[in-house]
């Protein structure tokens, strides 16, 4: 292969098919030809990229026979994942895919490059990595330092997820009804996004309930998170949709292995030297995590770290992250780099 590469972006014209191409030409992403691939209603549209227009094109099952593509971002939904991977592996791309549908098949990479990246290596069985649930991605990222600092048997979760985890119908919904609000029509409210009204309120579902009890968006904190990280912690969520634009934050309890004495020191180290990780821990000055901070970034800020007053091998933090960015968007991209990477290494 050459040092650049073909790109096709499936879901061109949604939040995080817009984003990766905001964040490939922020990473300066080695690109040859570049096609927006999304439904027939986008055709006629069009995407600029380092100042240059490119036509969306219409997604068929033949789009990938008829151009040449090394590297085929998927972020329009599992069924069109479902539908048009299998062609796009078929005509010789990898297959990033942003969508749920691949991520607990057992011999597909779910990959987050901080955390695992040489399961990017197992992509040739399918042609296909997948992109974890934004939630799990930002929670691994500070698992992974802290597992290897003191081993790590149970991990705690509370999600507080911005709307815009439901794509733009989400924040959309969200300024409609703090309009409506002031405009004193929150009675007359539209609620089509979310099964209550979001505006100053929260809700403790995201996702349909399972019979356990837990909803499947915290089934796939507990799945994932096990997958990436190839161990059996036992991970708890709750999943809970306030009323934010951008940027999911976590509150994150993690017990260690017994006889573990934490170190709050030891533990905002290993957080800040790893990669894409920044601890934001100054409560003097009133510092800590919070989704205004973290917007528009690919940082993951971890904050609020304490140790429990109860048991010492328990510690207590609170992260943040764009989920548009760091849980979708910038994650493929960086499995992307990293693909490259690895190619360019077996020349």
């Amino acid at each position: 292969m050459s040092g650049k590469y073909n790109v096709a972006v499936v879901g061109a014209t949604g939040a995080v098919g817009e984003e990766i191409f905001r964040v490939m030409e922020e990473l300066n992403f080695p690109i040859g030809e570049l096609l927006p691939l999304a439904s027939a209603k986008s055709v006629g549209t069009s995407i600029t990229f380092k100042g240059k227009d490119y036509p969306v094109v219409e997604l068929t099952d033949t789009v990938f026979e008829e151009n040449e593509v090394d590297i085929a971002f998927f972020s329009a939904g599992g069924s069109i994942s479902e539908k048009f991977a299998k062609y796009a592996v078929e005509g010789g791309a990898v297959v990033i895919d942003n969508t749920s549908h691949f991520r607990m098949e057992p011999n597909i990479p779910l990959v987050v490059p901080e955390v695992n990246p040489e399961d990017i290596n197992l992509w040739r069985e399918t042609g296909i990595i997948a992109n974890p649930n934004c939630s799990t991605i930002q929670m691994v990222q500070a698992l992974k330092p802290l597992d290897e600092l003191y081993g790590i048997k149970r991990v705690d979760v509370s999600t507080y997820q911005a709307t815009s985890g439901a794509g733009k119908k989400g924040m959309e919904e969200l300024v409609k009804q703090m309009q409506d609000f002031f405009a004193f029509k929150l009675d007359e409210t539209q609620k089509e996004a979310f099964a209550h009204q979001i505006a100053l309120n929260v809700i403790p579902h995201i996702d349909v309930f399972q019979e356990n009890g837990f909803t499947k968006e915290e089934m796939k904190m507990v799945n994932e998170t096990q997958k990436i990280m190839k161990k059996q912690i036992a991970v708890a969520a709750t999943c809970v949709r306030v009323p934010v634009l951008r940027s999911h934050s976590e509150s994150i309890t993690i017990r260690f292995e017994d006889g573990v004495d934490v170190d709050v020191d030891a533990v905002r180290s290993a957080l800040d030297n790893f990669e894409n990780v920044e601890v934001a821990d100054d409560t003097a000055n009133n510092i800590y995590p919070m989704p205004i901070m973290s917007t528009d970034t690919d940082i993951t800020f971890v904050g609020r770290i304490r140790k429990d007053i109860y048991e010492p091998n328990v510690v207590h933090l609170f992260n943040a992250a764009d989920q548009v960015r760091v849980g979708a968007a910038t994650n493929a991209v960086r499995i992307g780099l990293k693909w490259i990477a690895l190619q360019n290494e077996e020349l």
